[in-house]
């Protein structure tokens, strides 16, 4: 026993599964069970490949429109002259202004290591310039030779 939906949307009533198979060969379409949750089990007569078609144009639409993030990233060594520093910094503001991530890195090498502290430092004076397009999204925190924090643009994208 089976719910029988129409080709219209109206109800046909509860039939035995034979004969909701038979009405539904009677308008040359397809019996296709839509909820077997229910009780009795619901059926729908349409046509298949028409709703499956349907249905892969819709997911289709669905990812046209929506917006997809991407991770960039901008690397910074601690000895970084000023005028290098707004360079990178205007890189990062393209990325925050189409709406991307960005990760900031200040890599160390060497020496380097013996000045961490000069690290967190620049990560403050790269944030003064990049506070009004993104927010601090990851403190920055040390990984090995690379201390990293992530930005989050306040815009969303273009």
């Amino acid at each position: 026993m089976v719910r029988l939906i129409g080709p219209e949307g109206d109800q046909l009533g509860i039939l035995p599964t034979s004969e909701a198979i038979a009405v539904a060969e009677g308008h040359e379409l397809d019996l296709v069970e839509i909820a077997d949750q229910a009780d009795p089990p619901v059926c729908r007569i349409l046509n298949y490949n028409k709703f499956k078609y349907e249905k892969t144009k819709k997911i289709k639409d669905a990812k046209k429109k929506q917006k997809v993030i991407h991770n960039r990233e901008v690397r910074f060594r601690p000895n970084i002259e000023e005028h290098d520093l707004l360079t990178k910094v205007n890189k990062a503001r393209q990325f925050l202004e189409a709406g991307d991530r960005v990760k900031i890195t200040v890599m160390f090498r060497g020496r380097e290591m013996a000045y961490i502290s000069r690290g967190p430092i620049l990560i403050d004076r790269i944030m003064t310039h990049l506070e009004d397009l993104g927010s601090v999204d990851k403190k920055p925190v040390m990984e090995g030779r690379f201390l990293t924090t992530v930005v989050t643009s306040k815009l969303g994208g273009k």
